[in-house]
């Protein structure tokens, strides 16, 4: 089917999505939340492993501007769907019946980096940035959060979370985030080589082995994205999300609460 913000290719066995809204940085809206739910499971159906890549300079920047805008006019009910919508991508992905690739050749924020790591291989260009940037905006990183403590552990969780600051590959790579390192002219070349190796293996072996592993955190996820869920939601009616928009908008530093 056609999308709107994003682009697939179907060279079977290898399917190939691209974020596709470069002008904005590949940042998300709902539409195109729904269009990589959708686009996902037509994949996981049709081919044998995934690559997913952004288009232009970015992978993706996060939630889209033109999104954090209106959410404070938005009712509690829209908030959870909002959060439920995102929370169903974040496990789609992490959760997909065949392998996953992310090529990330730019900046991969707050959702984008979620987007990246939930990949069962996250291949970097020396250039690529990432960061749990939430906390600058009065957001909470919360849905991310629970994956993000499995790859990791809570201490470098807690670190990157609340520091919310901005890390590069190298150090992605040296946490566990970041498979490879290569060059940015080699970057698809390599993600390629490695769907070609995997498209190798048995399909039902691959499959199973991520049943497997998904099965292994179930219950860790199922309770703590119930609590992301109503964390998330409740973050965005907040004063200092609030106040964290207008601060973003104005371009000027945000004056908290407390």
């Amino acid at each position: 089917m056609p999308y709107k913000t994003i682009l697939v290719d179907e060279q079977s066995p290898v399917c190939t999505i691209t974020l596709h809204r470069p002008e904005r940085r590949n940042a998300m809206t709902p539409e195109m939340q729904s269009e990589l739910i959708d686009a996902l499971a037509a994949a996981a159906s049709a081919h044998r492993v995934l690559i997913l890549t952004g288009s232009g300079s970015a992978f993706c920047s996060g939630l889209d501007l033109s999104v954090l805008q209106t959410m404070h006019e938005r009712t509690a009910a829209d908030h959870r769907a909002d959060a439920e919508r995102i929370a169903t991508l974040f496990r789609a992905l992490y959760e997909l019946s065949i392998p996953t690739i992310a090529a990330v050749h730019g900046p991969a924020i707050a959702g984008g980096t979620g987007l990246a790591t939930l990949c069962d291989f996250t291949l970097a260009t020396h250039e690529a940035k990432f960061g749990y940037t939430e906390a600058r905006i009065g957001f909470l990183p919360a849905l991310v959060s629970a994956f993000l403590a499995l790859q990791v552990g809570d201490k470098i969780a807690r670190d990157l979370l609340l520091t919310a600051r901005i890390f590069d590959a190298a150090e992605a790579h040296r946490l566990g985030l970041v498979n490879q390192i290569v060059d940015s002219e080699q970057l698809m070349l390599r993600a390629q080589a490695l769907a070609a190796q995997l498209v190798a293996n048995s399909p039902q072996s691959l499959a199973g082995t991520k049943r497997l592993l998904a099965a292994q955190n179930k219950a860790w996820l199922d309770t703590a994205i119930e609590f992301a869920l109503t964390a998330n939601a409740h973050a965005r009616t907040t004063a200092d999300f609030r106040e964290g928009i207008a601060a973003f908008l104005e371009k000027r530093s945000p004056r908290w609460s407390k």
